[in-house]
């Protein structure tokens, strides 16, 4: 570790001295590179650094222990004790900046929420947490928009399709993909029996073009007059987009817009972060021949969630995580649920590093 550190420190340097040069100035292209590498590197390296003190810090105490003066040795060693366990801290926090960042932590998602078993009432709870995600991107101050949506006759959604920008909003979602369970009285039971209800949730990072090559030729484009509840008519000109990826079958359908340029625009959006998703998927499949290692890779047949509403109580199967505040996480208080599969999955990561 302490040698990757040193390089770490020493790339840290030369990048210092490449910002301040005239010639790496001037071509703007190289010096937004360059910036961009000091940018992330430098919290581990102000990491390190404290390291460092600490050690020094504890090398001047272990010297005191020798002195003649006995108060000054008491003192020594109760600074011995306070640093040896901010070394430990500072040994673990390194370990955990030097765990490979995801590439894709700074991307913008596709959020993809569908009812799953349970009919009229996994579409009402598949509206529901629709707007606790987008309660939560509020309070961040993410842009939510709506790509499309397929509206359940009792209310709710059958389908909702939206981007969320802002962020690190992928490095902040990425562990909610998979299958989020409800128990509940339904409003039309009238025994007051409780259901269990399903939705999937889908968390893809945005893709770009350069992420996903698409021929024109692999698509096959129809337009049609966008339709409302019921089959009626949003608009009288043929702006709705259905998209086809001939080689793999997907289809993609956008509506939303009443210009039929922005709808393929969406769709598209759409149909390359679902390409990309299905790349990711192979590759974690084929790095991994365990199951187990494929926890939180957004395997959408995983139950990751439990709501039960009657005793206001929200489980995180993955990590055991139970939290008895379930209005609050409705109305988009995620953060400790956030934050918990975060540390959870970052330690697993620094044990496959140890491992590896």
């Amino acid at each position: 570790m302490f040698k990757k550190l040193e390089e770490v420190e020493k790339r840290f340097e030369e990048l210092s001295a490449l910002l301040g040069d005239p010639g790496v100035i001037a071509d703007q292209s190289r010096f937004q590179k360059y910036a961009k590498e000091h940018s992330e590197i430098s919290g581990v390296v102000t990491a390190y650094q404290e390291y460092k003190n600490i050690i020094a810090e504890l090398e001047d105490n272990n010297e005191l222990l020798s002195d003649e003066d006995s108060d000054i040795i008491d003192l020594a060693r109760d600074e011995i004790k306070r640093l040896t366990e901010k070394k430990k801290e500072s040994e673990k926090n390194l370990q955990l900046l030097l765990v490979p960042k995801d590439p894709r932590d700074d991307k913008n998602v596709i959020l993809e929420i569908r009812a799953g078993t349970g009919g009229e009432e996994a579409a009402l709870f598949a509206a529901d947490l629709y707007r606790a995600y987008s309660r939560y991107a509020e309070g961040k101050g993410w842009k939510v928009e709506l790509i499309d949506e397929s509206l359940a006759d009792a209310g709710g959604f059958k389908e909702i399709i939206v981007s969320i920008s802002g962020k690190k909003v992928y490095s902040r979602l990425k562990y909610e993909s998979g299958v989020h369970r409800v128990q509940r009285v339904p409003k039309t039971e009238t025994q007051g029996r409780i259901h269990t209800s399903a939705v999937t949730v889908a968390i893809m990072p945005e893709a770009e073009e350069v992420d996903v090559d698409i021929s024109p030729k692999d698509l096959k484009i129809d337009v049609f007059r966008s339709s409302g509840p019921g089959g009626q008519s949003v608009n009288t000109t043929d702006s709705a987009i259905r998209i086809t990826h001939i080689p793999t079958g997907l289809v993609v359908i956008c509506q939303d817009e009443k210009s039929q340029h922005k709808n393929k625009e969406k769709a598209l959006k759409v149909l390359r972060s679902r390409l990309l998703a299905q790349k990711i998927e192979a590759h974690e499949a084929e790095m991994s021949k365990e199951r187990k290692s494929q926890i939180g890779s957004g395997d959408r047949s995983e139950k990751i969630r439990t709501y039960n509403y009657p005793q206001s109580r929200v489980s995180d199967h993955r990590i055991g995580l139970t939290l008895h505040k379930l209005d609050q996480i409705m109305a988009g208080d995620l953060d400790e649920t956030l934050d918990a599969l975060t540390t959870y999955f970052q330690a697993e990561a620094l044990r496959s590093q140890e491992a590896a």
